[in-house]
């Protein structure tokens, strides 16, 4: 339904976006295109039509698609619209979460606004309004190679915003034709090369990895917080985290990893009962974190030049007279960048389960019962919990391997190289989605750790930390079901400051 737009996020376009604009788009939010984008917009739509009309041939205009570009296109600019979408409506599988496909309009938006696509005004209104409700297209996961755009999932988004298929209010589907009448939108109407422009660049690709960024950036800081509970509750000694230590090392964001650790630990007070060096788990954390990191740096570089730019082909440039075609729609870089972040997250859900080993050994874990069972035998505590996190982070292990290396040439050999970024960039969410409950079945430990032991954290930050879980938390005694108090535990860190 449409929302009262006042409540709504306020984005004005042409702007570089960021992870947090895509994340804020899952509900409505209201973005507005400048007077200057609009006009350039205009200008580059008239330029093209003159070119038309001069007889110029411009791909995807007046020739066919892909292979088929020395091939004439149908006559009528509707009819060619009509044509390119027709034939790439094809895709499989489930369809993606409305949160995803709702960002990765705004990402097409985004790149239509900055005025070298030459597509009808109206379009950038229609998409902007389409963001001001809760309507979401229907897209199948399964259909792009992430070269020559995310074609087939954006084609079956613009099917739907012009009635056609399925869509979303909220989380009800409906026909598409009811859910725009639902939400008060009129379908989306199409000209030139319009549909083209559409469904010509890597929206899908760059939103995914985006909002896996948004979501790992919150796991790393997570990471780091229970690190710091973890080593406060078994009364470890803090000296890993050593400035001295971490400069020698070299690397600034181990030093960074390292200074928010000690800051999480001020405070602490050892036992003195703890071997002289930790497990890994504990005792590599700043350097395990640090290259974490360093990671998500260099994948939110490349992620927000990707926002930054305009995926699609041909581009046009009135100002010079130029139709440039080539390649702005192959998505090699975040390609690369979500295969990096998906290397990020299975390292740290490594280290995760393997602090929730650590915790629940009693040969390791400074005397506590196994399994942290108030009455062991006869109690099996977080036992459970143990063996779904090693099945969730084996299964982010298992599909881990990069998909940006992976090209299999296909559509006649037209595209006989692609980077396969769209199956990089939702494999990087779907690893973000398990790494959460990896952490939440370790928050979930350590809250269950402080039952049966007398300690509690001597350091501020971590006291506070244990708190906000025992306040969300029982203690599991008796045994129960635990599948809700881990999402629950996933959600409280979800809602505490990405900066740890």
């Amino acid at each position: 339904m449409l929302r009262d737009e006042q409540a709504s996020p306020v984005l004005s376009l042409p702007a570089r976006l960021t992870p947090a604009d895509l994340e804020r788009a899952a509900g409505p939010i209201d973005v507005r295109i400048t007077p200057g984008a609009r006009a350039r917009v205009a200008e580059g739509h008239a330029f093209l039509t003159a070119r038309l009309r001069s007889g110029a041939v411009v791909y995807g205009a007046s020739t066919g698609f892909g292979p088929l570009v020395g091939y004439g296109g149908r006559t009528e600019a509707a009819d060619q619209c009509d044509n390119v979408l027709a034939h790439l409506t094809c895709g499989q599988g489930d369809d993606l979460p409305p949160p995803v496909v709702r960002a990765m309009l705004l990402v097409r938006l985004a790149a239509l606004a900055r005025g070298h696509s030459a597509v009808t005004p109206g379009v950038l209104d229609s998409l902007a309004a389409v963001l001001r409700t809760d309507f979401a297209p229907a897209v199948p996961r399964l259909g792009s190679v992430g070269a020559s755009g995310d074609l087939i999932p954006l084609a079956h988004a613009v099917q739907s915003l012009r009635g056609r298929g399925r869509a979303y209010c909220g989380t009800t589907q409906l026909p598409a034709a009811s859910a725009l009448a639902r939400a008060r939108l009129q379908p989306l109407a199409l000209d030139g090369r319009d549909a083209l422009a559409l469904v010509n660049g890597t929206s899908l690709t760059t939103a995914a990895a985006a909002l896996a960024l948004a979501r790992l950036r919150r796991a790393h800081a997570t990471a780091l917080r229970l690190t710091a509970l973890l080593a406060d509750l078994l009364g470890c000694a803090p000296g890993f985290a050593s400035p001295a230590l971490l400069d020698a090392y070299g690397h600034p964001d181990a030093v960074r990893a390292g200074a928010t650790l000690r800051d999480l630990l001020r405070g602490t007070e050892p036992t003195g009962q703890r071997p002289l060096q930790e497990p890994y788990s504990i005792r590599c954390a700043p350097q395990l974190l640090g290259a974490v990191g360093a990671g998500l740096r260099h994948a939110g570089e490349t992620i927000g030049d990707d926002l930054a730019g305009i995926s699609d082909n041909p581009l046009f440039f009135p100002e010079t007279g130029e139709t440039a075609h080539g390649g702005n729609f192959f998505g090699q870089p975040v390609a690369f960048a979500a295969d990096l972040l998906t290397l990020v997250a299975v390292q740290t859900a490594n280290l995760a389960e393997r602090q929730l080993d650590l915790l629940v050994d009693p040969q390791r874990n400074g005397g506590l019962p196994p399994m942290l069972a108030p009455d062991p035998g006869r109690q099996h505590a977080v036992q459970g919990v143990q063996l779904a996190a090693t099945a969730m982070t084996a299964q982010m292990r298992r599909t881990a391997t990069p998909a940006s290396v992976q090209s299999l040439p296909t559509n006649g050999h037209n595209q006989d190289i692609v980077p396969f970024g769209t199956q990089a960039a939702l494999n990087a969410l779907d690893q973000a989605a398990l790494l959460r409950l990896v952490q939440g079945s370790l928050a979930l430990a350590l809250r269950q750790a402080a039952h049966v032991t007398a300690r509690r954290p001597t350091a501020p930050a971590c006291a506070a930390l244990l708190s906000r879980l025992t306040d969300a938390l029982p203690p599991v005694d008796p045994d129960r079901p635990l599948d809700a108090d881990v999402r629950r535990a996933a959600e409280l860190l979800d809602g505490m400051p990405e900066e740890a």
